[in-house]
C-alpha cells in the first residue's frame, strides 16, 4: 500500500486561537487547521499530520515570524517537557483566551443561554503553585530532534532518565534538572535522588519488560511549609531501600513525611497498594482559609492550593447560603469543599465513590471541629432514596465537582430528579460541562457564571456554574 504523501506548508498566519491549547491557520483552499504550540500573529511553516473533510491539524516545523504577542519562555525544559506549554504568552494573554474558549465552549457544545460571563479569576501565583508532582525513573532518556539529528549514523545508547514522560510516549522520560512547577525543597529532593541511583546503580524501570528497582517519585509540598514524599519501587529490596530513604532523610531534612510503596504492577497507579510510611505521621497538613486538611499519599485535593481558596469561595459565593440550608457536595473527594462552606450550611451531605476519600472526608470534618457533615461512600443513585430524604432531607443546595469526564446522565437525570433550588457545578473540563449543562437546562436556568484558573501556563481552566430550578417548578415543587 502507498504511503500518503505529507503535506507541508510554508508561511501560514495565525489568525486566532480556537482551543484546548490549539490555534488556528488556514490552508490554500482555506480550510482550517489546529496548531498547537503557536500564538495568533505567529508565521509558521507546518506539516499536516491529519488532514479531514472539514479540517485538518499540524505540527509547526519552522517560526519564519514570531507574532508580537511572544515572550521568552522561563525554563529550559520548554518544548520538549510537555508541560508549561504556554510559557510564551504573557499571563494576561492566557487568562484572555482562556475566557475566550469558555464561553465558545458553552455555545458551541451546549448550546445554552448564557448570563454575561464574570471576570476569570487568575492564580496570584504563577510559577511554583503546585502542591503536587510526580516524576517517573526510566531506562529511556528522551531524545530530541537535534540529538538525532547530530548523531548521523551513529547509534544512541539508550540513557536512564529522572523525569516526566514525553509527550504521548508511555515508556521515553524526559530529565528535569530545574522545574518551576513547585516550590523547593523539589528539586533537591528530585536531583540527589537522581545521582544517589546512578551513583549506587540502582537501575531504573523498564516499561516494556517490566523489569528494574525505580518506579515513581512523588512529591506534594503545603503553603504551611510541610513536605511529603512517596517514593514507589518494583521491588521489595530493604537492603537497597533502607540507605537510600535516609540518606534523602538526612540531605533534606524539610521532610515531614517519608513513605515508599512497593508497586509489582505493569500500571503505575498505587490507589490500590499499601503506602507504608518510613518517616513522620503519614500526611501533610494544608489550610484553607480556618481550616485544616490533612493530605496523605493518596489524597485528592486541588493542586494549586493559592488559587483552590478563591476557587472555593466563588462556589461558596455562587451557593447562596445563609445557614439553614441542606447542601449534598457531590464527588466529594476529601469533603474540602463541603468543609469550606460547613460554616454557611444547616447540614452537609457528602457523596464520592471512593472508599478512602470518604474516610480522609470524615477525619478533616472531625479535626475542625464540624458536626453538622455527613460523609457517604457510593453511587449518589443508589444513596440517594426516598428513605435517604426522609432521614436527611432533601438538597436546597447541590454542589457537584465532577472529574475531567462530567457527569454521568444517570447522574444528571438524578439531580433533575431531586429538583434542588440551586446547584453550583464545579469543573475542570468545560466541555464536558457543557454537555451536562444542555441536559439540565429546561428544569434548570444558568444564572452565573465564573471561569478560574488553577493551571497557569497550560490551557487547562476550571469554570463555576450556577443553575436556579425554573419558577414554573418551584410553584410545583410547593
Amino acid at each position: 500500500m502507498a504511503k500518503k504523501k505529507r503535506i507541508s506548508l510554508q508561511e501560514v498566519s495565525i489568525s486566532a486561537y480556537a482551543a484546548e491549547g490549539k490555534s488556528i491557520g488556514h490552508m490554500a483552499d482555506g480550510k482550517v487547521v489546529f496548531v498547537e504550540n503557536v500564538v495568533p500573529g505567529d508565521v509558521v511553516d507546518l506539516r499536516i499530520t491529519k488532514n479531514k473533510k472539514s479540517y485538518a491539524e499540524g505540527k509547526m516545523t519552522r517560526l519564519v515570524s514570531p507574532s508580537p504577542l511572544r515572550i521568552e519562555p522561563f525554563c529550559t525544559h520548554f518544548g520538549v517537557c510537555g508541560g508549561c506549554k504556554w510559557q510564551m504568552l504573557p499571563y494576561e494573554q492566557q487568562l484572555q483566551y482562556k475566557q475566550q474558549q469558555v464561553g465558545e465552549q458553552m455555545r458551541r457544545i451546549g448550546h445554552v443561554s448564557l448570563p454575561e460571563m464574570e471576570q476569570i479569576s487568575g492564580s496570584p501565583v504563577q510559577r511554583f503553585y503546585r502542591n503536587k508532582l510526580e516524576f517517573t525513573f526510566s531506562t529511556k532518556r528522551y531524545r530530541t530532534n537535534d540529538e538525532i539529528t547530530a548523531a548521523g549514523d551513529e547509534e544512541l545508547a539508550p540513557e536512564q532518565g529522572l523525569g516526566f514522560h514525553a509527550p504521548g510516549l508511555f515508556d521515553k522520560v524526559v530529565p528535569i534538572d530545574f522545574c518551576h512547577l513547585q516550590n523547593e525543597p523539589t528539586n533537591r529532593i528530585r536531583n540527589l535522588l537522581r545521582d544517589y541511583t546512578t551513583t549506587h546503580q540502582l537501575p531504573y524501570y523498564d516499561f516494556r519488560a517490566h523489569s528494574g528497582y525505580m518506579r515513581n517519585l512523588m512529591i506534594r509540598v503545603t503553603t504551611t511549609g510541610e513536605v511529603l514524599v512517596n517514593l514507589v519501587l518494583n521491588e521489595d529490596d530493604e537492603a537497597s531501600r533502607k540507605p537510600m530513604l535516609d540518606f534523602l532523610l538526612e540531605q533534606v531534612p524539610e521532610i515531614s513525611t517519608l513513605c515508599y510503596t512497593i508497586n509489582r504492577k505493569w500500571n503505575d497507579s498505587i490507589y490500590d497498594q499499601e503506602v507504608i510510611t518510613y518517616h513522620g505521621n503519614g500526611f501533610i497538613t494544608e489550610r484553607l482559609e480556618d481550616f485544616t486538611f490533612n493530605i496523605s499519599p493518596k489524597s485528592f485535593f486541588q493542586t494549586n492550593s493559592y488559587q483552590a481558596e478563591e476557587l472555593y469561595r466563588i462556589t461558596r459565593d455562587f451557593a447562596g447560603l445563609t445557614g439553614s440550608e441542606v447542601l449534598y457536595d457531590l464527588y466529594c473527594g476529601t469533603g474540602s469543599i463541603g468543609i469550606f462552606c460547613s460554616k454557611n450550611a444547616r447540614k452537609i451531605i457528602g457523596i464520592e465513590v471512593v472508599e478512602q476519600a470518604i474516610e480522609d472526608a470524615k477525619i478533616n470534618a472531625a479535626q475542625n471541629h464540624i458536626e453538622h457533615a455527613l460523609f457517604y461512600a457510593g453511587d449518589v443513585s443508589d444513596i440517594c432514596t426516598d428513605e435517604f430524604f426522609k432521614e436527611h432531607g432533601k438538597p436546597d443546595v447541590v454542589i457537584t465537582d465532577p472529574p475531567r469526564a462530567g457527569m454521568s446522565e444517570k447522574l444528571v437525570q438524578q439531580l433533575i430528579k431531586m429538583r434542588a433550588p440551586r446547584i453550583v457545578y464545579v469543573s475542570c473540563n468545560p466541555a464536558t460541562q457543557a454537555r451536562d449543562l444542555a441536559l439540565l437546562t429546561g428544569t434548570y436556568s444558568i444564572k452565573r457564571m465564573r471561569p478560574v484558573d488553577m493551571f497557569p501556563h497550560t490551557h487547562h481552566i476550571e469554570n463555576v456554574v450556577l443553575l436556579e430550578l425554573n419558577e414554573e417548578l418551584i410553584v410545583n415543587n410547593a
